[in-house]
């Protein structure tokens, strides 16, 4: 029995002692990179414990004042409670130190951190390249701890440093509206799982909350109401407040389709707005107005188009202080455009729809460019096989393409142009999908006349959280190509969702890519660890509803507790 003892404890020793890959009593999501914990012991924090951040920026403060507290107010019990020996000295202070304090939050900023805490002194020291780092540096110092008064892992050293420069969320807020303070403690959430991008689909067809300033009609005759808009004090505190998280707000502001909501202000500039959307019926496609409910796309051959919409880019690039804009330019419909007379005029004197489409970005993209902005599109402005535009219209060094359709294959085709590329497959990182359609009056609902969808979404199914971790986004790609995917982002497009809901659909699903993209969804012999993930994602879901998010259970509280019961091969 004591041999037997022995060999356990020598094989927990020397599981702690190599990398990120081991099972760690106290779990830190996203899994570190690095980790080397050779004598695991753990300490109580002192009621005096103090952390000292030197040449701290007012977003780093916010991050200290948020996290000292977090270790007594949070009381977290792992379902696995840790057996970890406990030293007689208690943890008294951790010192941050940051090489490059004046680091702005872009993309491609230094996140790395290092973080050591010791038992022996009482001390820790967390050193990070910036600030940003140095934020994700204190979320895995707050996830060491746990119990009620609280402990911590110490005499162990974390080395962490993301894969993926851009790791986002995007939410859509046009479809349905959703409070500041849920937008809020998403991006609170966000920061926990070291993303960084918060990609705000602000506008689309459905409404414009919006509130410009140079157009303030816009929001008045598009929004759903005066209760449901994002003034620019609301804007400028959930952007203030997302850096505190280290993460980035990058506003979409979709067009020249998508914009329907803006013909309540200026009905001139939209072709074929607020029309059914399948005037001919569902078996006629080729005639649609747009993919879904909710018509209407801005005309290139109007005048006062560019007057609004230079206007709508100015005063949005001044509210988003972020390097990178994003301008849609996704699902333009050809009867939408050919609807309107100017248009049909100019289709019948020899022009192409896309013509008009590069007419419109010769206006948009040069705005944006003078306004130091990176323009981010949707990858269909050169893959539509209708309505596209030349790869030799946008440089690469000024231009990123977001792709969603056709997975890898995707991918693999922008790369190969030279454009730098964020993932959002919609096969794998849709957190819509699999709630059924929208649309009402649907015979595929009728078990008796099953049209073939069994009601199903356009894509689904649902993409549980093991299919979004399991994704490489970089899948069949040159090295060369990889080094252009710059990461990836979810998507929860706001049909079927809002701000009562928007927790379980967004988390614990995101939590996984965020690993994924952090670290790696791979052991160091390249293995997929999704099986391993599951415990760690069960005490990390746990964990986020005791910091206030509703996040969806992934098992029966059972399965951790009697480990390998539930899983599928013995």
């Amino acid at each position: 029995m004591a041999t037997l003892k022995l060999l356990l404890v020598l094989l927990l020793h020397l599981l702690l002692s190599c990398n990120s890959q081991a099972l760690l009593p106290i779990n830190v999501w996203p899994i570190p990179t690095s980790v080397s914990w050779p004598s695991p012991i753990a300490a109580t924090i002192s009621p005096a414990f103090r952390i000292s951040a030197p040449f701290a920026n007012k977003h780093l403060r916010a991050a200290v004042k948020r996290h000292r507290p977090l270790l007594f107010s949070e009381r977290y019990h792992p379902i696995v409670p840790p057996t970890l020996p406990l030293s007689p000295i208690p943890l008294l202070s951790l010192a941050l130190h940051i090489t490059d304090p004046l680091a702005p939050l872009h993309h491609d900023v230094d996140e790395s951190y290092s973080l050591t805490i010791s038992s022996s002194s009482g001390r820790a020291n967390l050193s990070a390249a910036t600030v940003w780092g140095a934020i994700r540096g204190l979320e895995s110092f707050s996830q060491l701890s746990w119990g009620d008064p609280p402990r911590i892992a110490t005499d162990l050293r974390i080395s962490d440093r993301p894969v993926f420069p851009h790791r986002g969320l995007l939410l859509d807020t046009s479809r349905n509206y959703y409070p500041v303070e849920d937008i809020m403690r998403t991006i609170a959430a966000m920061g926990a799982n070291k993303l960084n991008v918060f990609h705000w689909h602000i506008t689309d067809s459905h409404s414009f909350p919006l509130v410009l300033p140079s157009e303030p009609n816009l929001a008045a005759a598009g929004s759903y109401g005066p209760d449901m808009q994002y003034s620019p004090e609301d804007v400028e505190k959930i952007v203030d407040f997302a850096m505190s998280y280290g993460v980035r707000v990058v506003p979409e502001i979709d067009t020249p389709g998508h914009t329907g909501s803006w013909a309540g202000a200026y009905p001139d500039i939209v072709t074929c707005a607020n029309k059914f959307w399948l005037p001919n019926g569902a078996g006629d496609s080729s005639n649609r107005l747009a993919l879904e409910p909710g018509t209407g796309q801005l005309n290139p051959l109007h005048p006062q188009t560019y007057q609004v919409l230079h206007n709508v880019l100015r005063d949005a690039a001044s509210l988003f202080p972020d390097p990178f804009f994003h301008s849609g330019a996704d699902e333009l419909i050809p009867a939408c455009w050919s609807s309107d007379p100017s248009i049909l005029s100019f289709l019948s004197s020899g022009g192409t729809l896309s013509q008009l489409l590069h007419l419109f970005l010769s206006s948009s993209h040069p705005l944006l460019l003078s306004l130091n902005r990176t323009v981010v599109y949707w990858e269909d402005v050169l893959l539509d096989p209708t309505i596209n535009v030349s790869s030799s219209f946008f440089s690469p060094a000024t231009t990123i393409l977001q792709t969603w359709n056709n997975g890898v294959n995707n991918t693999k085709r922008l790369v190969s142009a030279g454009y730098r590329v964020i993932v959002s497959s919609s096969d794998f990182y849709y957190l819509d999908c699999g709630h059924g359609d929208f649309v009402g009056n649907d015979s595929a609902y009728d078990v008796a006349n099953d049209a073939g969808t069994s009601g199903e979404s356009w894509c689904g199914p649902f993409k549980t959280w093991q299919r979004i971790y399991d994704y490489d986004i970089v899948e069949g790609l040159t090295e060369q190509e990889r080094k252009l995917v710059i990461g990836g982002e979810v998507a929860l497009w706001s049909e079927q969702a809002d701000g009562t809901v928007v927790d379980g659909r967004v988390w614990p699903r995101t939590a996984a890519m965020a690993e994924a993209l952090w670290s790696g969804n791979r052991d160091e012999n390249g293995w997929k660890r999704s099986a391993t993930a599951t415990d760690r994602l069960m005490d990390w879901r746990y964990r986020m509803v005791g910091r206030g998010v509703r996040a969806e259970p992934i098992q029966p509280r059972w399965c951790r507790t009697h480990p390998g019961m539930c899983n599928l091969n013995a």
